[in-house]
């Protein structure tokens, strides 16, 4: 009797011991993370909506004249803003209307104390685009004008208008900054100012910095 009780105590002292470790075990055992989900992709960079920028640059403008003036070709530095809106119509083609206004510093003496150069300048251009994620190849052309004339002995100022087509980059560094470097030809078409017959053209490079909002 005794010899069974003995084994019955060992058992029931071994399971015990038992519970008592897989109790242990589940407790120390942390929880499982929860799974990680990889099907979600990022959301896709859009150029659609409207954006605002400043650029800057360099133009040579180039002027054909009567009255024995002859050609000139007045450079200088430019700065300016320009604004528009982007329309994503897909397959990654981009369609835009943009305009701009700037000012360029090109004052040159063609003749005796009389100066001249162009100043402010404008244009409304339409776009269209090639879009690769967060670079934007593009090309526009459209309407363009410009104050230009004499100083001097000679004073005197008109504005010319005609038109502009070009190309460019845009890069995006942050979702709403983005880059710019463009070319442009501007042609003003021709006008008589002070008795003088004046044809204009202009090759401009941009670079400027914007944002999309």
């Amino acid at each position: 009797m005794m010899k069974k009780l003995t084994l019955a105590s060992a058992a029931a002292a071994a399971a015990l011991w038992s519970s008592a470790a897989l109790a242990a075990d589940a407790v120390s055992e942390p929880p499982a993370p929860p799974p990680v989900a990889t099907d979600v992709a990022p959301a896709a960079f859009s150029w659609s909506g409207g954006y605002l920028g400043l650029q800057g640059g360099y133009s040579w403008l180039n002027g054909d004249f009567s009255s024995g003036l002859g050609s000139h070709t007045f450079d200088g530095g430019r700065f300016g803003a320009f604004g528009g809106w982007n329309f994503d119509v897909g397959s990654n083609v981009i369609l835009g209307l943009e305009g701009d206004v700037n000012y360029d510093w090109n004052k040159e003496g063609v003749a005796s104390g009389v100066d001249f150069g162009s100043e402010f300048s404008g244009s409304a251009r339409g776009r269209v685009g090639y879009a690769m994620d967060r670079t934007l190849i593009y090309a526009a052309g459209g309407w363009t004008a410009t104050r230009a004339g004499f100083s001097g002995t000679v004073d005197d100022k008109a504005t010319l208008n005609g038109w502009t087509v070009g190309a460019g980059v845009d890069y995006a560094v942050t979702d709403k900054v983005f880059l710019r470097g463009e070319y442009r030809y501007n042609d003003y078409g021709s006008k008589n100012i002070s008795g003088i017959d004046t044809d204009l053209n202009q090759h401009v490079i941009n670079v400027g910095v914007g944002m999309k909002f």
